[in-house]
């Protein structure tokens, strides 16, 4: 099995290292690009306006000048056209993915274009508290993902589907199980904008999250995170809500164009 591996964080980043290795408890057919910098909430964004750089560090092994979408297309359609990847990991992501966060990852989305090109594709997070923010337990996720992925694979990944993982912040014999889970969702209005002064007195702004206390819905990946549990959830590259296109294609066919 050939096995690419991505993230966000970029090339030098810790989480990608435990992605590498989870890898190669699986394969030992194992490529690495990733980009050259932090892309961090960069999402499923592609660089239409600046060309790509490529910077081969070893053997099987690449820095890209982009993003976690433009990695895998560089992997995919560039470096190892010859003999495509079966497999896409992307991450081990330093801080979780859960709920909304899935629409504003790079890690997500370099599952995502993986996806989309016709591969199964698996993004992992590694979830951290206040006393773990500077130094996330990857050990949790290199103690759980190769047999949590192998058992996936052998059940089946359906074409345009792809599986969010996140795991808990806890030690790797602390998890309390597995769940197959939902995407979440927060309180939109923990988000605020954090205005400061910079020494010229010049306003610059932060994006801020107000930090309280909250009750998930049980079933979903922030319930299943709050309670130690390791969170898988399919995500379908399809958007489409299927209930209410039903509803629109019932009125479109009882009305009439009007002037």
């Amino acid at each position: 099995m050939r096995i690419l591996v991505t993230n966000d964080d970029g090339i030098n980043a810790p989480g990608l290292e435990s992605c590498a290795r989870i890898a190669a408890a699986l394969s030992d057919d194992v490529w690495v690009l990733a980009p050259e910098f932090d892309q961090s909430g960069v999402a499923h964004s592609l660089s239409l306006n600046d060309p790509l750089r490529l910077r081969r560090l070893d053997d099987k092994r690449y820095a890209v000048r982009g993003t976690p979408t433009d990695c895998v297309i560089m992997a995919v359609r560039h470096v190892m056209k010859e003999k495509r990847p079966d497999l896409v990991l992307s991450g081990v992501n330093r801080g979780q993915n859960l709920a909304e966060d899935v629409t504003y990852s790079g890690t997500v989305a370099g599952a995502m274009e993986g996806t989309i090109l016709g591969i199964q594709s698996i993004a992992m997070s590694q979830c951290f508290g206040p006393t773990t923010r500077e130094n996330p337990t990857y050990a949790t996720a290199e103690a759980h993902a190769p047999k949590l992925i192998a058992r996936l694979l052998k059940e089946g990944i359906p074409q345009g589907v792809l599986l969010n993982i996140n795991f808990p912040d806890c030690a790797p014999n602390q998890v309390k199980g597995i769940d197959a889970s939902t995407q979440g969702r927060r309180d939109p209005g923990l988000m605020h904008i954090e205005e400061r002064r910079d020494g010229r007195g010049n306003p610059y702004y932060w994006l801020g999250f107000t930090r309280q206390k909250r009750t998930a819905a049980n079933g979903s990946d922030l319930w299943s995170i709050e309670n130690k549990h390791i969170s898988v959830t399919p995500l379908r590259l399809d958007l489409t809500d299927e209930p209410f296109l039903t509803r629109l294609g019932a009125m479109f066919d009882e009305s009439e164009l009007t002037d």
